[in-house]
């Protein structure tokens, strides 16, 4: 099994979510995150008056897979969040010793 994390840009989480439902990836965690990368932050104007912030809001997505599948995830997040911009995002992705479904006790691939 195969945990693929995705940080991605907000307005891009539809569009991953619905690549993601079409390769058959059954369910998700997403958290809203902040953090920068090679962007160093943003420069945003409020009322008026020039800031600085250090960190950009991203959408982290989170899916345990099966092995053969987390390639196919992969490639559909990277389609789907890509604008060709600096910030698009990145995507982890690592193994899984154990997975354990709390309500019937069923263990790694059927608990997915």
């Amino acid at each position: 099994m195969k945990l693929v994390i995705a940080i991605i840009k907000p307005f891009k989480l539809d569009e991953v979510r619905e690549a993601l439902t079409a390769v058959g990836v059954a369910g998700m965690t997403v958290t809203e995150v902040k953090g920068f990368g090679r962007q160093k932050g943003q420069t945003e104007i409020y009322r008026g008056a020039e800031y600085s912030t250090n960190m950009v809001p991203k959408i982290k997505i989170e899916v345990v897979c099966a092995t053969d599948v987390a390639d196919r995830v992969v490639e559909a997040v990277q389609a789907a969040a890509n604008t060709g911009a600096i910030g698009d995002g990145k995507i982890f992705v690592l193994d899984v010793g154990q997975a354990v479904r709390i309500r019937t006790g069923e263990t790694d691939d059927t608990a997915l």
